[in-house]
């Protein structure tokens, strides 16, 4: 329990980090060209190609100027958004190394040898050890602003780091960034284009919520006890306050900023009509919400409405938060998106 809370911190402190901290580096078509380097003549004589002497091809997500390797055959990812994104652009057989949550997540579509690393203190030297083209990070794994892989980087081996998404054009511009640097830009704009034109589709059925009817939501990320009474939550400027607008729905917590932990106190008084629970590591924790003493009288409790989301799908920021988009329209507005049993997959194959 007290990892599983550390953990959340964590994800809390990150993200709260990056949206102050980091801007995004956008990807662009100069960018994209910048990533082209030029080929060096070389003599059929010669054995070796001599080392480039540029000081970066492009920048990564965090505003970092990498130098990009000539092949990417051998991957290590770091995030299991950035996992899940390779193996739907069709690179599972190039990953070599990945965070243990992607290897317990994927393990059916990653090859059988995938050696598996803790996101928070990874074993770089192992991971120098498998030879990696290129090394995909996240804003998890820079608790504080510290990189663990500076060795890795010191050593001359390629590390891209993606800090977590402040918003959906972000993850979009994340997705691109995989594609280019890995030779899938077709592939990973297919994923874009898919989770846009899903996104489209709920905000069209959200316009039909009548007026006067919007539900206020309290996101909650852990159940609070007597021994941890901090909740953790989501106000604006984050990606998941973004998808509250998308369906039509007010966050309990948008006057705030960032990636928050409220009180027991702060959550009673917002009184909310929906409570969704972002923890899929603690099964049934929306029965252990509607049993916590003194909340008997929210609204969210007192009719029903607190529902255990899946937080695979709205915790890691890809192409698939349009489907979390889904799930968490379905709890809020069921009389509205009851029917809307769209897929990812069949919006690519309409597009």
């Amino acid at each position: 329990m007290k990892k599983i809370l550390a953990i959340i911190v964590a994800l809390a402190t990150t993200m709260a980090f990056a949206t102050a901290c980091n801007e995004k580096t956008e990807v662009s078509d100069t960018t994209a060209s910048e990533v082209e380097t030029s080929d060096t003549e070389a003599s059929e004589d010669t054995e070796a190609t001599e080392p480039s002497t540029a000081e970066s091809d492009m920048l990564d997500r965090a505003g970092n100027g990498i130098v990009l390797p000539e092949k990417v055959d051998r991957i290590v990812s770091m995030a299991p958004s950035t996992t899940q994104v390779l193996i739907e652009i069709g690179l599972a057989d190039k990953i070599i190394g990945a965070d243990t949550n992607s290897t317990a997540s994927y393990d059916t579509q990653l090859p059988s040898l995938v050696a598996g690393f803790d996101m928070m203190s990874p074993d770089c030297e192992l991971i120098a050890s498998l030879e990696p083209d290129i090394v995909f990070t996240s804003g998890m794994s820079s608790v504080g602003g510290t990189s663990p892989f500076q060795s890795l980087i010191d050593s001359g081996i390629c590390v891209a780091d993606i800090p977590s998404s402040a918003s959906i054009a972000d993850i979009a511009e994340d997705i691109r960034f995989i594609g280019i640097v890995t030779g899938k830009e077709s592939e990973a704009e297919d994923l874009v284009e898919a989770m846009t034109l899903y996104i489209s589709a709920v905000e069209d059925i959200a316009k039909t919520v009548p007026e006067g009817e919007t539900k206020t939501v309290l996101l909650m990320m852990n159940v609070p006890s007597a021994e941890y009474p901090t909740i953790y939550t989501v106000g604006t400027g984050t990606y998941m306050d973004e998808m509250f607008g998308i369906i039509g729905a007010k966050n309990a917590f948008g006057d705030q900023e960032g990636w928050l932990a409220i009180s027991i106190e702060e959550a009673l008084a917002a009184d909310p009509d929906v409570i969704l629970m972002d923890c899929n590591w603690m099964p049934g924790a929306d029965e252990a919400v509607k049993a916590l003493e003194g909340w008997e009288n929210v609204k969210a409790v007192k009719n029903g409405d607190v529902y255990q989301i899946d937080e695979d799908l709205c915790s890691r920021p890809n192409h698939h938060v349009a489907e979390a988009c889904a799930e968490w329209a379905r709890c809020i507005y069921p009389d509205q998106f009851n029917e809307f049993n769209m897929t990812l997959e069949l919006m690519a194959e309409a597009a």
